[in-house]
C-alpha cells in the first residue's frame, strides 16, 4: 500500500497534530500543502476530500479519513510502531477528555481568540482589536489553569508516556507560548511550562516545526 497522504498547510495547529501522529509512529508520509485560504479552486477541489471544507484530510490508499481526532486514532491503530493511546480505560478516557477540551474550549480562546489575531497583525500591520483579546483571557486562562492541573503529578496527560492528546495540544501551544497573553498565563502554570518544554524539544516537533516561524 502506498504511504499515507495528509493534506493541508504546515502552519496550520491541526495538521501539524496529525503529522506528530505520523512522525512518532515512525510513518513515512506525504504532506500535500494544499491552499484553501488563498486559492479557490484548491478549496473546491478539497470538498471531495472534506465535506465541511475543513482541514486536515487524509488518504491512506483508497481509504479516505477527516477529522483530526480519527486521523491520529487511525495513524496510531493501523500502523506499528509506539503506541499512543493508553491500554488503561481510565488513562484512555482522560486523553478523550483533554482532546475534548482542547477542541471545546481551548481552541476557540487561545486560537480563534488570541493566536489568529495577534499573527494576522503581525503580517498585515493592522493592529488587532486588543478589548475583543482581552474580553477572551479569562477563558484562555481557565484553559491554562485547568490543563496545569492535569498534569499535576503527572510527566504526560494520559498513561505514562506521550499521547494523542499531549500530541494534539502542542502545536496549539507552539504559538501560543509565543505571544504576550500565553507567557503571561504560562507564567503561572508550572506543570503546563515544564511539560512544554519538554515537549517542544522532541524530534517531532522539531521536525515539523512550521516554516514560517523556524528560524
Amino acid at each position: 500500500m502506498p504511504d499515507p497522504i495528509l493534506y493541508g498547510p504546515q502552519f496550520s495547529t491541526y495538521v501539524r497534530s496529525a503529522r506528530l501522529a505520523l512522525e512518532e509512529k515512525g510513518i513515512a508520509y506525504r504532506l500535500d500543502e494544499i491552499d484553501i485560504f488563498g486559492d479557490p479552486k484548491a478549496k473546491v477541489a478539497h470538498l471531495a476530500r472534506h465535506p465541511f471544507g475543513k482541514i486536515p484530510a487524509f488518504e491512506h490508499g483508497d481509504f479516505a479519513l477527516y477529522e483530526t481526532s480519527a486521523i491520529m486514532r487511525y495513524v496510531d491503530e493501523a500502523f506499528p510502531g509506539p503506541r499512543l493511546q493508553p491500554s488503561d480505560a481510565q488513562e484512555r478516557a482522560r486523553m478523550n477528555q483533554v482532546f475534548g477540551i482542547i477542541d471545546c474550549y481551548a481552541y476557540p480562546s487561545w486560537t480563534t481568540g488570541i493566536i489568529i489575531p495577534r499573527f494576522r497583525a503581525a503580517r498585515t500591520g493592522v493592529a488587532a482589536d486588543e478589548s475583543a483579546i482581552e474580553e477572551v483571557v479569562p477563558r484562555a486562562r481557565r484553559c491554562v489553569n485547568i490543563l496545569d492541573k492535569f498534569l499535576n503529578g503527572r510527566e504526560y496527560f494520559a498513561g505514562e508516556g506521550v499521547s494523542l492528546a499531549d500530541l494534539h495540544l502542542a502545536p496549539m501551544c507552539f504559538y501560543f507560548a509565543q505571544l504576550p497573553e500565553g507567557k503571561r498565563l504560562f507564567g503561572h502554570a508550572a506543570n503546563l511550562t515544564r511539560w512544554w518544554t519538554e515537549m517542544s524539544a522532541r524530534p517531532s516537533l522539531v521536525k515539523t516545526t512550521p516554516a514560517l516561524t523556524r528560524k
